[in-house]
Formats: structure tokens, C-alpha cells, sequence
């Protein structure tokens, strides 16, 4: 299957906080954000200019977003992603929606990424 990417313009972070913490009003104003709650903690990735007071922040990640909408049919997509990235040494932080799947790469990682990606037969706009 021949998939394609695009790189989301902003720089994320990737924040922890306490399952019972409130999430930012500024975070709802963002383009892409995700916000995952579990019984142990509130993940939430949002544009990095967004001020979250979280108990531990990573960094510095840059987005890639499979151009979608994907049928929950489809099998190994997120495979092959991730295979191929691991294969070139780049640790990734996946989020996946409805419609669709996303990547994050550390920003000094993205060019990489990116080739590695077009060298494994997939597009990237």
C-alpha cells in the first residue's frame, strides 16, 4: 500500500500529569492536540507553545500525519511505520484518531525519518 504523509508545522510536547489534573484551556484551541486518561496519569500532546504546568514534559517533537481517512480494514499500517523508522534508529510516539495516524519523531530526528520513510516507498508532502 502506497501511504501518504504530511509533516504538521508546529513542535509538540508531550506532557504527564496526574490522573485527576485539569486540561489547559489552551490546549482545546490547538490545530492537533491529543488527550489520553488513564487510571495512573493525563497524557496530553499539544503544540509546545502552549504553557501546561505537568509533572513531566518531553520536548521537542515534530509531527507526521498520515493522510487519511483510513478503513479499519487496512492491517499493518502503523507496522510498517513503525518497522521502518525502528530499522533507522528513530524512536517514535504514535497517536491515532478515528480517521487516521500520526507520528511523532524528535525534531533532530525528522529529516531521517522522512528519508526513511520515501525509502520505504512512502509519500511525504
Amino acid at each position: 500500500m502506497n501511504l501518504s504523509l504530511t509533516v504538521l508545522d508546529e513542535t509538540f510536547a508531550i506532557h504527564r500529569l496526574a490522573p485527576d489534573a485539569s486540561v489547559p484551556d489552551g490546549v482545546f484551541s490547538a490545530e492537533f492536540y491529543s488527550i489520553t486518561k488513564s487510571a495512573e496519569e493525563l497524557s496530553i500532546v499539544a503544540p509546545a507553545s502552549i504553557d501546561i504546568n505537568s509533572d513531566h514534559v518531553s520536548s521537542d517533537w515534530r509531527a507526521l500525519k498520515v493522510i487519511g481517512p483510513l478503513d479499519f480494514a487496512l492491517t499493518g499500517i502503523m507496522a510498517g511505520l513503525a518497522t521502518t523508522l525502528a530499522d533507522a534508529d528513530i524512536s517514535i510516539f504514535a497517536v491515532s484518531t478515528y480517521d487516521t495516524d500520526y507520528l511523532l519523531v524528535k525534531a533532530q530526528t525528522l529529516i531521517r525519518a522522512t528519508n526513511a520513510l520515501r525509502r520505504a516507498g512512502y509519500s511525504i508532502g
